[in-house]
Formats: structure tokens, C-alpha cells, sequence
């Protein structure tokens, strides 16, 4: 319980703290917006690291050399905790937006930093405005801000090793702009909060990003399938990994 106590103290006073760097932002951003993005990523980068390490996290990271450092890419991982987004985020090497459920925007400050940095808010009930958000996404892309995004389409509760169904829409994003697709996979990360609610427990996790690939080098009939394509990939991944562990 002490982790978790630490954690939420940790995160009120690094939300209010930053009210007034929000409007150091704003005066950069007027002058220089690429400088601000660049800020406003580290900054964030550098919260979720302390909460990290308040939390006890130890993560075996393989592959990171695979990211792409001079484009942007979409980044499609597997969902289990809501320390996925802090073990992923604070390791972009270039601004990046995640795409998180609508109710996300109803907290105050963390929404705003959020939008600071290109996060996009999806309603999953709502079909039209979910492509909406992907195609908001796609220009994004274009513009040079990598994008994250869990097909999943909502965080994994079932048993440890399992997948739920990759959603196609997801890819759309990279069949539309002919970006690198980017997999990560996550194993044990359930195990630092979300198995044993309240409590944060120290833990192991390994992340693992793979190879880019991009859509236009696989074979037609796999572009047709990019959902399952990618899923086998992160599948055989984590069940390689979970030994790690």
C-alpha cells in the first residue's frame, strides 16, 4: 500500500506543480511550437520514469534499437495495465500521440498534457466519431507525430498470456500513410497493479519492440489482414518472453 500511497502523492503534486509550467509552455509554444512539443514530451517522459521507479518497476526493454528515430511510425502493442502507457511513453524517442478511451478526457491536467502531446480520444460507442479519431490520427502521421494504439481496443483482463482480437481499424492509420508499423509487447505488467488492486507491488516486466514493418512490403493477401498479421506476431512474442519473468 505504501507504493501506491506514494504514487498517487507523487502524481497530485506533479499535476499541480504544473499549472504554471502549462503557461511557460503556452509562451513557448507561441514563439516556437517545435520546441514546445520537444519539451513538453520530456517533461511528461520524466514524471512517468519517477512513477516508475516509485512503483518499483524493473524492466528488461529488448529491441528498442528497432524504433525508428527519423520518422514517425504507429506503434500497436498488447494492453494489460495502465503502466503499459508509462513503460512505452517515456521511452518514444520522438513526439508521439496515444490514442486513449474518451473518458480519459475528463481528468483535469493530465487531459491537458495530454492534448499537449497529440493524445486522441476515442469513443468506442460511437462509430463515426471513432473515425474521425483516426483520421485525425492519419494527419498526425503525415505531419511527422508518431501515433501508439492498443487494438486490443480496451485493456485485457483474462488470463496472462491471452490476446483479445486485434481490431482492423486500428492499421488504418498505416495502410492510409504508409508509415513503419512498430510492435511492442508486454509481459507481466498486470502484476504491478491491476492483479492485486489497491496495491503497486515491485515487478519484473519485459517489454520488447520488434522489427518496423511497413504495409507495402508484405504480400497482398497479409495486407488484407494486417489485425491478425499483427497479433500472431505479439502472440508468439509474448509467450516467448513470458520465461522472462
Amino acid at each position: 500500500m505504501i507504493r501506491f500511497i506514494c504514487v498517487v502523492i507523487y502524481l497530485v503534486i506533479y499535476l499541480i506543480l504544473s499549472i504554471p509550467v502549462f503557461f511557460v509552455e503556452w509562451l513557448i509554444g507561441k514563439k516556437n511550437r517545435e520546441l514546445r512539443d520537444r519539451s513538453s514530451l520530456r517533461i511528461v517522459q520524466w514524471g512517468f520514469r519517477c512513477i516508475l521507479k516509485i512503483a518499483g518497476v524493473d524492466a528488461t526493454v529488448i529491441g528498442f534499437e528497432n524504433v525508428p528515430k527519423d520518422e514517425p511510425v504507429l506503434y500497436i502493442g498488447n494492453h494489460r495495465s495502465y503502466f503499459d502507457i508509462l513503460l512505452t511513453y517515456s521511452r518514444c524517442p520522438g513526439l508521439t500521440g496515444y490514442i486513449a478511451k474518451k473518458e480519459m478526457e475528463k481528468i483535469p491536467l493530465l487531459s491537458t498534457w495530454m492534448k499537449y502531446l497529440y493524445c486522441l480520444f476515442l469513443d468506442r460507442h460511437d462509430p463515426k466519431q471513432g473515425m474521425k479519431t483516426i483520421l485525425t490520427a492519419i494527419d498526425y502521421i503525415k505531419r511527422g507525430i508518431s501515433i501508439c494504439i492498443f487494438p486490443e481496443g480496451t485493456r485485457n483482463t483474462g488470463e496472462e498470456l491471452s490476446l483479445l482480437p486485434f481490431k482492423e481499424g486500428s492499421f488504418k492509420i498505416a495502410e492510409k500513410t504508409g508509415c513503419a508499423i512498430v510492435p511492442i509487447s508486454l509481459n507481466n505488467t498486470a502484476q504491478i497493479f491491476e492483479a492485486h488492486l489497491p496495491f503497486i507491488r515491485k515487478t519484473h516486466v519485459v517489454v520488447e519492440y520488434g522489427r518496423p514493418i511497413y504495409p507495402k512490403d508484405l504480400d497482398k493477401e497479409t495486407r488484407k489482414h494486417l489485425a491478425v498479421y499483427f497479433e500472431e506476431i505479439i502472440q508468439e512474442t509474448i509467450d516467448k518472453n513470458a520465461k522472462m519473468v
